[in-house]
């Protein structure tokens, strides 16, 4: 008895420990600022007053007034080498990549830009809650991908 009045306790306190690295897994594909490309980290797009970029090299922190554009977009590769090596159905499967671009005033009134790509899973929710925090809303490369993002 005293074991299912613990359950909760537990229960919360997983989930705190695993809540420790708020945001978004994302890779840092470049831009105009000096980030490591390739660097993988997380976007934390929950604080009321900034978007938060934690890579394991640097974190760069913009308000959410500054930024002044969102726009996502996908790119569609197949895997040939994978086609034929393995099999020619490979040739049908296609492979997309999400990215989101951010643009946004620096401190000194500069324009810059950083390009990440975001995982597949998390799309959704990282555009709406950008939308919801910046006042802005998501500009699409393509019909495909207001697909993905709007879903």
């Amino acid at each position: 008895m005293a074991m299912l009045r613990l359950a909760p306790i537990f229960l919360l306190a997983g989930a705190l420990l695993r809540g420790g690295n708020p945001g978004s897994p994302v890779e840092y594909v470049g831009g105009t600022l000096s980030l490591p490309a390739n660097a993988t980290g997380r976007l934390d797009a929950t604080g009321d007053a900034r978007l938060a970029l934690r890579l394991k090299q640097a974190t760069l922190e913009i308000p959410y007034d500054r930024v002044n554009l969102l726009e996502y977009g996908q790119k569609v590769s197949r895997e040939y080498v994978a086609a034929v090596l393995i099999s020619p159905m490979f040739l049908l499967a296609k492979k997309r990549k999400h990215f989101l671009t951010v643009g946004f005033t620096d401190e000194q009134g500069r324009q810059q830009a950083i390009v990440l790509r975001v995982e597949k899973d998390h799309v959704r929710s990282v555009l709406a809650s950008l939308e919801a925090r910046t006042g802005r809303k998501v500009t699409y490369q393509d019909e495909e991908a207001r697909k993905a993002g709007r879903g």
